[in-house]
């Protein structure tokens, strides 16, 4: 299997497994409503125009493909009635692979996901990515479903603001952080060793870190001095019922938090390799 369609390849975590798949001999073509800039992405691959809300789109550009990696996230704005990437979207793409016979389905999932309906938690989100993972198994297409850990991108991006460590307090729960790197290289030898099997991997680092103990290891290995901040998480909880991107951080921080996520990737280690990025080598390298 070497023809692969990217549905997502110009996002946080979908360009590097697009990067890796390319460089390992695959034969990627990338989906993107913004063809021009996944093609400043990606000045050599191959970029088609579709989007996954448009059924017609998909059934053009997914024709001659073998399978069908999809690396989506919800927008911080959205609301539940909206029409909704990982929702219409996926199972658009369920249909189009059915009738073009696409002979596998890849999706990025999430581990901590599995905290909808621990300790009373019911978030519209979670709902929504475990229900797109019921959708493809149920499609009778070949599966190949990644659940991930915390990704040690999301610090740059959510957690270092300027010379702040920006916590939610409450942080009682070790994650293994993973970085995208090396997601990407088991991903890729996923698709390698697929075959017609069904593959379900959770996807976790070297190291288990809360939060508090994240933090530290930030402050001690970036590259200037940061001060660490904590907002009380009922307070974000009250900003959520009137903001939107607030409501979905106070979600996500507080499953982040308080799921009480156990090492479980012996078999992924096993057939896809160990990861190699420690928490500290990756800060020192922002």
């Amino acid at each position: 299997m070497k023809k692969i369609a990217v549905i997502g390849a110009t996002g946080m975590l979908g360009k590097p497994v697009t990067q890796q798949l390319i460089d390992d001999g695959f034969d990627i073509t990338i989906l993107a409503r913004n063809t021009t800039k996944a093609k400043e992405a990606f000045p050599t691959g191959q970029v088609l125009e579709a989007d996954v809300l448009d059924p017609i789109s998909l059934l053009k550009s997914l024709e001659g493909q073998e399978a069908v990696y999809i690396s989506l996230s919800p927008n911080r704005n959205a609301r539940k009635s909206d029409r909704m990437p990982e929702r219409e979207g996926i199972l658009n793409i369920i249909d189009a692979a059915k009738h073009l016979g696409i002979k596998r389905i890849a999706l990025l999932s999430s581990l901590v996901q599995n905290y909808q309906g621990m300790n009373g938690f019911n978030w519209w989100i979670f709902a929504m990515k475990l229900e797109a993972v019921v959708a493809i198994k149920k499609s009778g297409i070949p599966y190949s479903i990644f659940y991930p850990s915390t990704f040690m991108e999301s610090i740059p991006r959510d957690i270092i603001r300027g010379n702040k460590i920006m916590l939610i307090s409450g942080s009682v729960a070790p994650m293994w952080f993973i970085a995208a790197s090396d997601y990407a290289k088991q991903v890729s030898k996923a698709f390698s060793i697929a075959g017609n099997n069904n593959q379900e991997y959770p996807i976790q680092g070297l190291e288990a870190f809360d939060w508090e103990q994240a933090a530290s290891i930030i402050a001690k290995n970036y590259k200037k001095p940061l001060r660490v901040m904590r907002a009380p998480s009922g307070m974000l909880k009250f900003l959520g019922n009137f903001i939107q991107p607030i409501n979905y951080a106070y979600h996500i921080c507080e499953a982040l938090n308080k799921y009480p996520e156990k090492f479980e990737s012996e078999k992924t280690w096993k057939e896809l390799g160990m990861p190699s990025i420690q928490l500290a080598d990756f800060i020192k390298s922002l």
